[in-house]
């Protein structure tokens, strides 16, 4: 009974993420979806708010499960008995970034594998800098993010 985790801070989700998540509870008997809180890095929503966010984004899909942490992944991985840590992939660029990380996590936690899924074609530009970004800036993000998210990124301007 295999459970991944799938970290990341997810500020905010964005559906690039939503299609990863989607994706990996197919193939997956438990996906936790692992939200990372940095004491040291300051995102555009809180926790709780990305915590909701990723809840309604997720609610149709069964077997998967929000969750938050703080300190290493793999120890959180580990905590939770999962197997696997999932990790998406847009484009070359991401792959060296997340080949080191994948190395680290592989040092530090032999038994947890690492398994990358390519974002699908139509996400691969996407990260949740550039839905800041072009949402602070008073752009639509419309069929970018989930419909709650975009109306939540529109609040959080004042737009």
């Amino acid at each position: 009974m295999p459970i991944a985790v799938y970290p990341g801070s997810f500020d905010p989700v964005h559906l690039g993420h939503v299609d990863v998540i989607e994706r990996a509870a197919r193939v997956f008997d438990a996906v936790i979806v692992a939200v990372a809180k940095n004491s040291e890095k300051t995102g555009l929503f809180t926790s709780r708010e990305r915590l909701d966010m990723l809840r309604k984004a997720t609610a149709h899909v069964t077997n998967v499960e929000i969750a938050e942490y703080t300190g290493l992944t793999v120890t959180f991985a580990r905590e939770r008995r999962a197997s696997v840590l999932v990790k998406g992939l847009r484009a070359v660029v991401d792959f060296e970034y997340e080949l080191k990380q994948a190395s680290m996590n592989q040092r530090l936690a032999p038994e947890l594998d690492t398994v990358f899924f390519m974002t699908a074609p139509a996400y691969y530009f996407l990260s949740s800098t550039l839905i800041r970004e072009v949402a602070r800036l008073g752009g639509s993000v419309s069929g970018l993010v989930p419909e709650e998210i975009e109306r939540q990124l529109r609040e959080k301007f004042k737009l």
